[in-house]
């Protein structure tokens, strides 16, 4: 038997200054910046799997009441997951920094734009950063239930939502505004901007009615999570 491990479950990791993968986003524009966001959330929702798989979480004790390591699982595994997850966290926290800052200043540069040259003027770098962030997606479907809105619209769990009504990455505001979307349009139709992955990614509109009575519990029978 070895000897006992206190600090097992607490991996040491140094501060990553927003360089994911030892990527520098110093330099990368507002478009790249979000597909970076993207990326590393995947690879975060990846390494929590691996950590479901052993059974614990970030906080789960690695050793027995005594101090020895468990024999249960796979213990330098989930130590090496746990540093890589608090990696990436702060990796995620720097780049969402970076993103606002960037969004700001896009806003900014567009109001300066417009005034020197109307808005007609505005910068083709400028609309192209504007339209990376509309284009980038803010929820994902995390569950649908069979004969409901969400199900009759055509949503499927897992679809990534661009577009919700007038929300959008920009603006959805932690989802409060798909909810006041949904709530000012039970019995009329949304159009919804949806990512879906496949052997053939496709991005695709569809259109979903809010209504009461269909069987199940809300007005959409589905259940979103925020990107």
């Amino acid at each position: 038997m070895g000897l006992p491990m206190d600090d097992i479950h607490t991996p040491a990791v140094a501060s990553t200054n927003g360089a994911s993968n030892g990527l520098s986003t110093q330099d990368l524009s507002l478009g790249d910046l979000i597909a970076e966001k993207q990326r590393v959330e995947g690879e975060l929702s990846a390494l929590s799997s691996v950590l479901d798989s052993h059974g614990v979480n970030m906080r789960t004790s690695l050793t027995t009441f005594d101090g020895y390591p468990r024999d249960d699982i796979d213990v330098a595994q989930v130590r090496i997951t746990r540093a890589r997850i608090i990696h990436l966290q702060n990796d995620l926290k720097a780049l969402m920094d970076k993103i606002e800052i960037g969004l700001h200043a896009h806003h900014a540069a567009s109001r300066e734009a417009a005034a020197a040259q109307g808005a007609a003027g505005t910068s083709t770098a400028a609309r192209a950063d504007q339209d990376a962030a509309l284009q980038a997606p803010f929820a994902k479907v995390n569950s649908v239930v069979p004969g409901s809105p969400a199900d009759a619209a055509g949503l499927k769990a897992g679809d990534k939502i661009v577009k919700f009504g007038s929300a959008n990455w920009m603006n959805h505001e932690k989802l409060s505004k798909v909810a006041e979307a949904v709530s000012q349009s039970e019995g009329r139709p949304l159009t919804l901007q949806v990512s879906r992955e496949g052997a053939t990614p496709e991005t695709m509109s569809l259109q979903l009615t809010p209504r009461r009575n269909w069987g199940g519990r809300g007005l959409l029978g589905c259940h979103l999570l925020p990107l």
